[in-house]
């Protein structure tokens, strides 16, 4: 890994996130200096011992900050990683709020997280907020970077259902996407080809690019459930839903989120998921991993489905 530069601080939103604190540790491996931006949803990033991370300061930014709040937490940062709300409604809204204190903290740099399939009407309800979000970044002063990312291999596995009927217990793969296919990618990736646009010492190498991060194949959900059989240690297929059957399913999840999932499902069963692009290769140095060898090297983020458990 390239070592970074000692007198350039990166700003992370979502430190405490699945994404930003992975990219927290790469950076502080690197030498990194970093300001760690956490809203109190997960934990926040420290050493196997318990230790702060080196070079790294943690400051607490709930998700609603107003503008003043965020300004002073990208105070003297060189580059901004933005990482998209998940909350809706308001979503748009915060994205705006961060680049306008960016823009008023001197921030130089800022990448940003959106969706492969952004634009002005895509089908993934998020996808639309993201392109939104894009084009008010490409309105500002700021050098950017999207890094457009594929659906993860992680939410796949939260599709998967033991069910109980009488003929016994059985697995399922659930999702209303038909016959399409996705070219998921691991947080893992994202997070390496982000500390590379982060830590180039090339200031304006990766200035007004759009990267798509996805895997290295696209699989159908008949696949995916394949490749889940092998690890879990029972059948898993694969049961396409109609849109009715998965809000029924979600009925415990919020309208926004049983709206994104759904949505982002139909880009799948569109074809907008499938393509699979080499750019995690040529930033990460290393091919992206596949959902089967994901699976094999971290079995921690897939433990949910070890045990049945009818929901």
């Amino acid at each position: 890994m390239t070592p970074a530069s000692p007198d350039r601080l990166v700003a992370l939103t979502g430190a405490d996130g699945r994404l930003g604190s992975r990219l927290a540790f790469r950076i502080a491996a690197a030498g990194g200096q970093q300001r760690l931006l956490v809203a109190g949803k997960g934990t926040t990033p420290r050493l196997p011992d318990g230790a702060p991370l080196p070079e790294a300061e943690v400051v607490a930014v709930p998700s609603d900050a107003d503008p003043r709040t965020l300004t002073s937490a990208f105070a003297d940062a060189h580059a901004l990683f933005l990482v998209p709300s998940q909350a809706r409604p308001g979503r748009l809204g915060r994205h705006r709020a961060a680049i306008d204190a960016a823009v008023l903290a001197g921030v130089r740099h800022v990448v940003y997280v959106s969706s492969i399939g952004a634009g002005p009407n895509a089908i993934a309800s998020a996808a639309r907020d993201d392109w939104l979000t894009e084009e008010y970044l490409r309105g500002t002063d700021l050098r950017w970077t999207m890094l457009r990312t594929a659906m993860f291999h992680r939410t796949l596995t939260f599709a998967v259902y033991d069910e109980s009927d009488d003929s016994g217990l059985s697995t399922v793969l659930r999702a209303p996407a038909g016959n399409g296919r996705v070219a998921s990618v691991s947080h893992d990736d994202v997070a390496d080809a982000a500390t590379a646009v982060l830590l180039d010492e090339d200031r304006k190498r990766h200035a007004g690019r759009t990267y798509l991060l996805t895997g290295p194949e696209a699989l159908s959900l008949d696949e995916v459930a394949a490749a889940l059989t092998r690890v879990v240690g029972r059948t898993v297929r694969y049961v396409p839903q109609t849109v009715e059957q998965a809000r029924a399913l979600f009925y415990r999840s919020t309208a926004s989120e049983v709206e994104d999932w759904i949505t982002q499902c139909q880009a799948i069963e569109a074809g907008v998921l499938a393509e699979v692009s080499p750019d995690v290769g040529h930033l990460a140095g290393r091919a992206a991993r596949s959902l089967e060898a994901w699976l094999d090297d971290y079995p921690t983020e897939w433990a949910h489905l070890r045990l049945p458990s009818v929901r």
